[in-house]
């Protein structure tokens, strides 16, 4: 039997028998983007995260189906709007890459890889609202190292980064450059 112990503005703790975890409230998931410019960057964000108490590197992300998303909004198109509300990118083309749990013994909560491609730059990005994020873009050459360059300056560094980049680097983004323009 699951019985909420807790329910939040955005999260719920539930417990099932003998374990507790997190689900969303009103959410039906999250998507998480790996997006490579025509220079063959990859977008990163820069973001201070409460719960670490530090500044994060992670792939640009967000929930899909909160209060901001449109109604039956599709996880192609929350990973559209995300991208633009974060990194000022617009994309022509988004992707199902996979799905999966985000943590699988901690949240109930399912995420979505999505892939963007057609990357037109609009504006500087920075989020919506009281987010303060700073956008960067890293050539796949050399990524690791600037990865750890941003490790060693007290960032801590996302290990889907390491996904977004084993995807970045796949079939799905090895195109000539000219697919990658409008």
């Amino acid at each position: 039997m699951i019985r909420t112990l807790h329910r939040g503005e955005f999260l719920e703790l539930k417990r099932d028998r003998h374990w507790e975890y997190v689900s969303r409230v009103n959410a039906r998931g999250a998507v998480v983007i790996i997006a490579v410019t025509p220079e063959r960057e990859l977008v990163l964000v820069e973001q201070t995260r409460i719960p670490q108490q530090c500044k994060t590197i992670e792939l640009p992300a967000g929930i899909v189906g909160d209060a901001d998303s449109p109604e039956g909004e599709s996880f192609e198109d929350a990973a559209l709007r995300e991208m633009l509300e974060e990194t000022g990118f617009r994309g022509r083309e988004a992707f199902l890459l996979t799905q999966g749990p985000t943590a699988a013994g901690l949240s109930s909560e399912q995420l979505t890889l999505v892939g963007i491609r057609g990357l037109v730059r609009e504006h500087a990005g920075g989020g919506v609202g009281d987010e303060d994020i700073s956008v960067h873009l890293v050539p796949l050459e050399g990524a690791h190292d600037w990865l750890e360059r941003k490790r060693a300056e007290g960032l801590r560094v996302e290990p889907r980064v390491y996904a977004g980049l084993y995807f970045a680097n796949g079939a799905q983004f090895a195109c000539r450059r000219s697919r990658w323009r409008r």
